[in-house]
């Protein structure tokens, strides 16, 4: 029953949510609130079982792809817009937190499923590395979400207009004050994400497992994120005028602008990090199936019809592997080979 859970079953509940949300703008009846909360509850639960037998089932280490990095952060978000609307029901924060937690799941379909294979330490590091990039991550988007709902709280008082019916806004001192701690929150998280990528780096290449070049991209990107992070929290902590008013929240959306580049990159990229995880995919193929060379640097694989592998296209190296449904039978003699092509 678990196992027939897909991020469409989630991502359903949270995107009816999000439109009950919006129907506060016309409709305020005790029902929709219940109903609202009902589907997004059920989205959590749903993603949470969705997780939770991803985990169990994981050949490596649990939820350590960028598939799982990106689901993860979404349901983070979701219980933090579950955990503000039960105390503070009378604010419309699904309106601006519910579609970054689908745009999340969105980005999970681009996202590799595969993890990566490491040893007992680095995995250890590797969790720590992960984990704190996702809270500083997710500290960022609620920074945003704080400052976002501040411009739009102050352009109503500059000039004085009413509260549009059903969508209320926190006090400015309270969204200034979020937007404030998020910055430092998220610039302390992805510290600690740097330092312990860097330990991570560190100990592979002393194994000589999975290490990754210094030179790349992923490692000068990481390092840019965390730059830019370090600085805005510098610039806000030490320039009194940026702690107050819109220069904050002008400091939260753009961090999200910068993280929102930093993970497109990350899903279009072809740095090492990239490439190693999709050499991962290849080598996890299953092992019956039997691999004869072929003309041309060209391999002709056999799998049972089970397999249901389709064909499959990888590069590797300078040859082809192509991948068909065939019957199974015995890997041809080197006199029996066919000359024609695939």
């Amino acid at each position: 029953m678990i196992s027939g859970i897909t991020t469409t079953c989630f991502a359903a509940s949270y995107a009816v949510a999000f439109l009950l949300e919006l129907a506060r703008l016309l409709l305020r009846h005790a029902a929709r609130r219940v109903l609202t909360l009902g589907f997004a509850c059920a989205g959590l639960l749903a993603q949470t079982l969705y997780l939770g037998y991803r985990a169990y089932e994981a050949p490596a280490a649990p939820l350590s792809s960028a598939f799982d990095w990106y689901l993860v952060a979404a349901w983070l978000l979701v219980v933090v817009y579950l955990y503000l609307t039960l105390f503070h029901p009378e604010v419309a924060y699904g309106i601006f937190i519910l579609p970054l937690a689908l745009g999340l799941i969105g980005a999970a379909k681009f996202a590799n499923r595969e993890p990566f294979a490491q040893s007992p330490a680095a995995r250890v590091w590797g969790t720590i590395h992960g984990t704190f990039w996702l809270l500083g991550a997710v500290a960022v988007i609620v920074g945003f979400v704080a400052g976002l709902m501040y411009l739009l709280q102050s352009r109503r008082l500059k000039h004085k207009l009413q509260p549009t019916p059903g969508l209320r806004l926190p006090s400015l001192e309270w969204l200034e004050r979020v937007s404030g701690r998020a910055i430092v929150v998220s610039v302390l998280m992805a510290g600690v994400g740097t330092l312990s990528g860097i330990v991570l780096n560190l100990i592979n290449h002393r194994h000589q497992q999975d290490e990754l070049p210094w030179s790349d991209p992923i490692v000068w990107q990481s390092g840019g994120m965390f730059a830019w992070l370090l600085a805005a929290a510098l610039f806000n902590g030490l320039y009194k005028p940026a702690r107050r008013g819109r220069k904050v929240a002008y400091l939260t959306i753009a961090n999200f602008v910068f993280l929102a580049i930093f993970l497109a990159v990350q899903l279009l990229g072809s740095g090492e990090h990239t490439v190693r995880v999709r050499n991962n995919a290849l080598s996890s193929v299953s092992a019956s199936e039997r691999c004869v060379p072929l003309t041309s640097a060209v391999c002709q694989c056999y799998a049972p019809p089970h397999a249901r592998i389709g064909r499959l296209r990888l590069p590797v190296a300078h040859a082809v592997v192509s991948y068909s449904p065939l019957v199974p039978r015995p890997s041809p003699l080197p006199h029996e080979l066919p000359t024609g092509g695939l």
